[in-house]
C-alpha cells in the first residue's frame, strides 16, 4: 500500500508539471505571434516629399523674420479684382495670411501667401507694397514665389521666383506679371514687370 501511495504522489506532482509547462507554452507562443503582429496592425507613415497645396495658383512671399516690417502682399488674376489686405478676396484669389510683422503674430515669421481657385487663362499680376517699416533697415529684400497646380491629383510645381529690394516705406513694386494657359502652363515670353498698381485697382 505504501508504494501505491507514492506513485500516485508522483503522478500528481508530474501532472501538475506538465500542466504548467502547455500553460507557459501557449502564453509565450501568443505573446511571439501579438509581437510579429504589432508592426503590421500600425504601419508607419510612408515620407513623401510633395506637399498638397489648396490652391491652385499659389503665391507667397518672405522677408526677414527679425525684421519688424509689414510687407503686403497684392495679386490679380485674369478678369478679376485685385486682392490684398483691404481686400482678401475675389472671384479667384484669396488671401489666406496678412502679416502684420511683430503685430499679433505668434510665430515670428515674416510671410504671406494667397491662393486661387482655379487656373483661368490670362495674365496674373503680382505687387508687393511696403505698408510699414519699424525696423529702419532698408532697403528691404523680399522674396516671391509663384507656384501652379494644375488639377487636384497634381503636385504644386514652382514656375517664377524672384528678389525684389523694397527702398521705401509707401513704395508699390511690381514682381511679376505673367500669363497663363488653360492648362496652367507659362506661356513663353509673357514674363515681365512693367508696373501695374494694384492696391487702388478694384477691377481689372
Amino acid at each position: 500500500m505504501s508504494n501505491m501511495r507514492g506513485i500516485d504522489e508522483f503522478d500528481e506532482d508530474g501532472g501538475e508539471t506538465v500542466f504548467r509547462d502547455v500553460i507557459f507554452l501557449a502564453l509565450a507562443g501568443f505573446v511571439a505571434v501579438v509581437l510579429m503582429l504589432l508592426p503590421h496592425l500600425n504601419p508607419p507613415a510612408k515620407a513623401s516629399n510633395e506637399v498638397s497645396s489648396p490652391g491652385n495658383v499659389i503665391v507667397e512671399v518672405r522677408w526677414p523674420d527679425e525684421l519688424n516690417v509689414d510687407v503686403d502682399l497684392w495679386v490679380q488674376a485674369p478678369g478679376d479684382v485685385a486682392v490684398g489686405y483691404s481686400n482678401k478676396g475675389g472671384k479667384v484669389f484669396n488671401l489666406l495670411r496678412d502679416d502684420l510683422g511683430f503685430q499679433t503674430d505668434a510665430t515670428k515669421l515674416n510671410y504671406e501667401v494667397s491662393y486661387s481657385r482655379g487656373v483661368p487663362s490670362g495674365e496674373y499680376t503680382v505687387n508687393l507694397h511696403l505698408y510699414r517699416d519699424l525696423s529702419g533697415q532698408l532697403p528691404l529684400p523680399v522674396d516671391v514665389m509663384v507656384s501652379v497646380k494644375s488639377d487636384a491629383q497634381s503636385s504644386a510645381k514652382q514656375i517664377l521666383s524672384t528678389s525684389i529690394k523694397l527702398k521705401r516705406q509707401g513704395d508699390e513694386v511690381t514682381a511679376f506679371r505673367f500669363e497663363l494657359d488653360k492648362d496652367g502652363k507659362l506661356r513663353p515670353g509673357s514674363v515681365h514687370d512693367l508696373p501695374k498698381p494694384l492696391r487702388t485697382k478694384r477691377a481689372s
